[in-house]
């Protein structure tokens, strides 16, 4: 059963006892003992791989259970709600990094370019034994690196992380292109960052294509292109999964939920709810406490 709470904690980078351009990477044996609140469902404003070579336990994303008995990687992105139960035995890495860390060498663009950064990618990989073994003893480099905070420590740091993402990548998407990035897949790219930042305030496509500088009945072709949706089913998608989250985390009633999203009334929210779930937000919590 999950734990429900009045609000879903934040957890931020103060957490690690570090400045605000965070890089920690530690063992995977005892973590809930050094950060406890880590077993308790929350949002973190910072990314978190899970480099699993031996647990028992499981992981849940967003509602989605993760059972950790075999090699693999969990890539966790912010606002995702996010806990873990693993034993204390267990072996493996676990690695905590903020955007502004990584964006200190390598620009925005290039952290949001890794396929699995797109909404909708599964949050984990398995991991064959050739494979678990490279990962360790790259998480090995970087775990001596880290403790020795040698010169450059830090910029050494970020290209492993680099490294350890672009290795991730050909995980999620291992067919070979030399294809580069073109405006359009570049736009859908934008328009997803801006989605995550605005969907609660901004519910129109028109908002979104005013941004980019294109028309809305542009960002609606391209956005049926390469992800098979409008804008706007893009948007609703976006908004009911937030709401999603709200419901089977939180105690706070629908009319809090809904004032929260910025919905005009709780009817309105409700109706939206039903037309995009097939539910209405009380059944919905019901099905899934």
């Amino acid at each position: 059963m999950s734990m429900k709470f009045s609000e879903i904690a934040v957890l931020s980078p103060n957490m690690l006892g570090a400045g605000n351009d965070v890089f920690w990477i530690g063992s995977l044996e005892g973590i809930l003992e050094k950060y406890p609140l880590l077993e308790r469902p929350h949002r973190q404003s910072f990314f978190i791989l899970l480099c699993i070579e031996n647990a028992q336990g499981n992981a849940v994303i967003d509602g989605v259970t993760i059972r950790m008995d075999r090699p693999k990687i969990i890539f966790v992105k912010p606002g995702s709600v996010f806990s873990i139960d693993v034993n204390r035995t267990a072996s493996g890495t676990v690695i905590f990094f903020t955007e502004d860390f990584f964006s200190l060498r390598y620009n925005n663009n290039a952290l949001f370019q890794f396929s699995f950064m797109n909404e909708g990618n599964s949050n984990y990989v398995r991991l064959g034994e050739s494979r678990a073994s490279e990962w360790k003893l790259l998480c090995g480099h970087i775990l001596e690196e880290f403790n020795r905070r040698q010169k450059n420590t830090d910029s050494v740091l970020r290209s492993f992380l680099n490294i350890l993402l672009c290795k991730l990548d050909r995980q999620f998407n291992p067919v070979v292109t030399n294809e580069k990035r073109n405006n359009k897949e570049e736009k859908i790219r934008q328009f997803q960052l801006l989605l995550d930042a605005h969907f609660i305030a901004h519910k129109m496509p028109s908002f979104y294509a005013e941004q980019l500088n294109i028309t809305t009945n542009y960002l609606n072709k391209i956005c049926k292109k390469y992800k098979g949706l409008s804008g706007g089913e893009l948007i609703r998608r976006r908004i009911t999964i937030e709401a999603q989250r709200l419901l089977h985390y939180s105690t706070r009633s629908v009319a809090e939920i809904a004032k929260e999203m910025e919905f005009e009334s709780v009817s309105y929210f409700i109706t939206f709810f039903k037309k995009n779930t097939g539910m209405t937000p009380e059944n919905f919590r019901k099905n899934h406490p």
